[in-house]
């Protein structure tokens, strides 16, 4: 069944019906588009919270940062970060894939529709000019008809009128003939245009509107299709990404699976460990029992306390509780050393002088209650508000606590050699390019590697004094200087390599030492390692003699095998099919990596 055979007659209907139909494809568009907007603003918002909560803007050096809780919060922020980069996904597809095809679209079938209006509006026009030429030539046919009836009449009469003359008669018959003769012209004429309009009005409702009518159907139909694929994408450009959305939430999950309680009690341990003793008894010294007393360490006067386990750290004040008022002196002064004893056979002391058993008790009496009071003092310092006392920053970290120092000492050994193998690595390369055009002056000057192999130097024997440093710093902290030491290249005016160790001091290569010992075991290691894989193919432009330490020969045209390609120095590791390997200049060959 289509609309030309069951909907003939209906033509307003089915321009409403198509009209009415693209005006909810625009609607669905719009729809789709607050849609898009939602989504991008709640993607804003996601990442905007992602990063108002990001906590890495404090620096890396904070102590949280090594807490499981405070690193699975960081992947929770940075899997939400992940999920609203999900959500602007969405609506840029649905904007490209919906919005913007169904927008296209519509566009096309507004104007394919108005090309089957104009279609039919033509046809009823002109059906309707036929229709307009039939009544006109019946009209006149009508005319014509009456005329000729009226003329034949009045011949008739004329005829049997005895008092007309024979002309009359026959003036009136040739009158009615010719009126006759008119008429039966209107006649046919409207005969002719009956028939036409027949003929274009069947033509019109068999042929012409059902065709348009068969193609407006098949317009809608393709637009409700379309409208559909459009309400399908609608939830499959969702489905596409759940995968996706659905790691970013495991990964939620897995950082809260990650969380270790203990660890993170572990780590507080680690970082804020001391290494300190706690402090001894306070010996009980019994004034009553003579004036001479000796003092030790285990006395009242000199305890043995947080202030003598200190060290270095005396500036720090040893607390349970970091905020802590200072003690007046009145207050501290029970603990305060008392006067140093007179020697045993020396004269007594001015103070004993006249009858030390009553100014013993003299003192006791003086001292016993300011000493209940500075206990109460001490105790209750420990909870009123603190006057921050902030320690001097030493190179050595001597302001900290000793496990605390060591940690660090190790932080900045480290990073110092790492720094000084960076500088070793740059040293070597520039003494193969030195080498390099020694022998071959056409590849470049020697002199203009001047500047940076002496710069060079002095960095590393700048670093090499600094790890000399930290280490006697380690050393003393009572920690382990277990860092790698490294045997350095220098060159002499006469271009010939110096061996130069962390300490800066130029040593022969033929010296044993525990740098060189280490070096010939990573060697002999080294030498063990099954040959790396070939990573591609070089051809050689240019022959090379290879006569320095490290290159290998090569002809023009050979073909060598890539072992490692350049990195930045400007020279590529190769290897020969009987297995030599050596270093060659990247400028001499035409390297092909495999894919």
């Amino acid at each position: 069944m289509d609309w030309g055979t069951e909907l003939w007659d209906q033509y307003d209907i089915i321009e409403k019906h198509t009209q009415s139909g693209l005006e909810l494809v625009d609607k669905y568009v719009k729809f789709v588009k607050e849609r898009t907007e939602i989504e991008q603003n709640y993607a804003k918002q996601l990442r905007n919270l992602s990063k108002k909560y990001n906590l890495k803007r404090s620096g890396k050096d904070e102590p949280d940062c090594r807490f499981s809780s405070y690193q699975s919060f960081l992947d929770v922020l940075n899997e939400m970060n992940d999920y609203a980069g999900q959500r602007e996904l969405i609506a840029e597809n649905m904007m490209m894939n919906i919005c913007i095809d169904l927008t296209k679209y519509l566009q096309d079938l507004k104007q394919e529709r108005k090309t089957y209006l104009m279609e039919a509006k033509r046809a009823q026009q002109s059906l309707e000019s036929t229709y307009k030429q039939l009544d006109s030539s019946k009209k006149r046919f009508e005319r014509e008809w009456r005329e000729a009836e009226r003329t034949a009449q009045y011949a008739e009469k004329t005829d049997q009128d005895i008092n007309a003359t024979k002309a009359d008669v026959e003036k009136a018959k040739q009158q009615a003939h010719m009126r006759s003769h008119v008429a039966e012209e209107c006649k046919n004429d409207y005969a002719a245009q009956l028939q036409k309009y027949n003929k274009e009005q069947n033509q019109f409702y068999f042929n012409d509107m059902p065709l348009i009518f068969n193609k407006l159907q098949d317009l809608d139909e393709r637009r409700v299709r379309k409208l559909a694929q459009g309400y399908i994408l609608f939830s499959d450009t969702e489905k596409h990404v759940m995968p996706i959305i659905g790691k970013c939430l495991e990964g939620v999950t897995k950082a809260g699976t990650n969380v270790n309680e203990r660890n993170d009690s572990m780590v507080v341990i680690e970082q804020n460990k001391s290494g300190f003793e706690r402090p001894g008894d306070v010996e009980f010294e019994d004034y009553s029992q003579g004036i001479n007393r000796a003092s030790s360490d285990s006395s009242l006067g000199t305890p043995k306390g947080p202030m003598d386990l200190l060290g270095k750290n005396r500036s720090k004040n040893f607390w349970l509780f970091s905020k802590k008022s200072k003690l007046s002196p009145s207050t501290l002064s029970p603990f305060s050393s008392p006067p140093a004893p007179s020697p045993a056979n020396g004269p007594p002391s001015p103070k004993f002088g006249r009858d030390p058993l009553s100014y013993c008790l003299k003192e006791i009496n003086k001292t016993v209650k300011p000493r209940i009071s500075s206990f109460r003092t001490l105790r209750r310092s420990r909870f009123t508000t603190p006057e921050r006392i902030t320690p001097t920053v030493t190179e050595d970290f001597a302001h900290l606590p000793p496990e605390q120092r060591r940690k660090r000492l190790q932080q900045k050994l480290e990073e110092i050699s790492r720094e000084l193998q960076k500088e070793v690595d740059q040293s070597e390369a520039l003494g193969k390019m030195k080498d390099v055009y020694e022998k071959n002056p056409q590849m470049g000057d020697p002199a203009s590697l001047a500047s940076q192999i002496s710069q060079t130097s002095q960095n590393i024997e700048r670093l090499s004094g600094e790890l000399n440093k930290y280490e006697t710093w380690l050393a003393e902290a009572g920690g382990r200087g277990e860092t790698l030491r490294y045997k350095t290249h220098t060159f002499n005016n006469n271009g010939a390599h110096d061996v130069l160790g962390t300490d800066g001091a130029h040593s022969d290569e033929s010296t044993s030492d525990p740098s060189q010992a280490i070096y010939a075991e990573f060697d002999d290691d080294f030498e063990d390692e099954e040959l790396t894989a070939p990573i591609g193919k070089c051809t050689a432009m240019y022959s090379f003699p290879g006569a320095s330490e490290g290159t290998i020969s090569m002809q023009e045209g050979e073909v060598l095998s890539v072992v490692e390609e350049d990195k930045g120095d400007g020279w590529t590791r190769v290897r020969r099919n009987n297995g030599d390997e050596g270093y060659i200049p990247s400028s001499y060959v035409t390297v092909n990596l495999n894919k």
